[in-house]
């Protein structure tokens, strides 16, 4: 009996064990073979430029790699070239000794090639693209990439301070474009002697920047320092009107004969935030009957310098009307850019005629703008038919009348 008591013990706790391993194996994963060789794609392979934009002093040349992963169970042969380029330039794809055309790419591989190019001469201050291709020999993959290439002027070494001193606690000032930016700069004089210091700025085209005492409201050129004395000095930087968002770098300077020094300022535009809206003719009324829906169109534009995104609307209706859009939301609007929306609004079926006001509110991501609406409500072109009908009861009543009397 005990033996009996004992195997059917066992048989519960193995059969117990093989449901278990059942019910865990698709979650843990138990006993699956698939490999991770065998769960990567067939083909799948990529091509990439190590630096899509460069900059480069004239002359400079310019090389670096263009980079190929495959991803893939299969081997892949990939040709390369350079499909287009700026004139006065020499380029090529080259390895290590000669040019090429194509690259072999082993499965689970990664391979590169050099892009090198060179400047037949001097080249003028600009942009230059270079557009590199490739495909597999099958056509199944295709790639295209753009190398951009800055020639620029060298920076130039900052002056070397000599018998005076600049210092500034904030040398980088963000904001919008229609801020104004003021700097603090200390100036002070290493002579043994009393000095005037002229004072002078360079700074993006169409930017202003004015010296004043740190609190005082008047502009001036030019400082006197006694011999190691050193006074507090306010930059006022206002930039372009609708200057675009970016980073614009200031340079101060101050000099008094031999004695110079300069300073490196930096103002962050993050650009402007507003809204302009409004019908294409100008009017904000319209006409609606009794239940039924009337439409009217208004434009939103970006008149600020930064996109104005998740622009959302809102209305401000008498009780019981309804009031949609076409579209709900606007994801995005870029500066300059305008889009069209269309209202549709439905007064409610027992409003008395005349006039109602419906206000539109259009909800940017850092600005409002409101419209607001004057629709007259007219009667239900059922009511017409009814007093149609009247009338014609009334007539067809009196005419019957007349004749009833006529002929007493």
């Amino acid at each position: 009996m005990l033996k009996r008591v004992k195997g059917a013990r066992w048989m519960f706790f193995s059969v117990l064990m093989t449901l278990s391993f059942l019910l865990l194996n698709p979650i843990l994963g138990f006993g699956d073979k698939k490999t991770e060789e065998e769960k990567k794609p067939e083909r799948l392979i990529e091509m990439a430029v190590e630096y899509p934009v460069v900059v480069v002093a004239p002359k400079e040349e310019v090389s670096m790699d263009i980079i190929f992963h495959n991803r893939g169970r299969s081997n892949e042969d990939v040709e390369v070239w350079i499909d287009s380029q700026p004139k006065n330039w020499k380029a090529k794809i080259k390895t290590y000794r000669y040019g090429i055309r194509g690259v072999h790419v082993p499965s689970d591989q990664t391979k590169t090639v050099t892009f090198e190019a060179t400047p037949e001469k001097e080249m003028k201050l600009g942009e230059y693209r270079f557009e590199i291709k490739g495909k597999t020999l099958d056509g199944h993959f295709n790639f295209h990439k753009t190398i951009l290439v800055k020639v620029e002027e060298k920076e130039k070494a900052a002056v070397e301070a000599k018998g005076v001193k600049l210092t500034t606690s904030y040398p980088v000032l963000q904001g919008p474009s229609d801020a104004k930016f003021e700097f603090s700069m200390e100036v002070e004089s290493k002579l043994d002697k009393e000095a005037i210091f002229d004072l002078s700025a360079q700074c993006p085209e169409g930017w202003i920047v004015n010296f004043k005492p740190r609190w005082e409201e008047k502009y001036f050129s030019s400082i006197r320092l006694k011999a190691n004395q050193s006074e507090t000095v306010a930059v006022e930087v206002k930039p372009m009107p609708l200057a675009k968002s970016g980073e614009y770098p200031i340079t101060i300077r101050v000099s008094s004969g031999d004695a110079r020094a300069e300073v490196k300022l930096k103002v962050i535009i993050t650009g402007t935030y507003a809204l302009e809206a409004g019908t294409p003719t100008g009017l904000l009324s319209l006409e609606a009957r009794q239940g039924k829906p009337a439409n009217i169109s208004f434009y939103i534009k970006n008149t600020g310098t930064a996109p104005n995104r998740d622009i959302k609307f809102v209305s401000f209706k008498p009780e019981n009307w309804k009031v949609e859009f076409n579209p709900e939301k606007i994801p995005s609007i870029e500066p300059g850019d305008l889009k069209q929306v269309e209202a549709i609004i439905t007064p409610y079926e027992e409003a008395l005629v005349g006039d109602y006001s419906v206000g539109v509110g259009i909800e940017g991501e850092k600005v409002k703008k409101n419209l607001e609406f004057r629709v007259t409500v007219r009667p239900s072109t059922a009511w017409g038919w009814i007093g149609i009908g009247i009338i014609i009861v009334v007539v067809g009543g009196l005419a019957g009348l007349f004749r009833w009397l006529g002929r007493r």
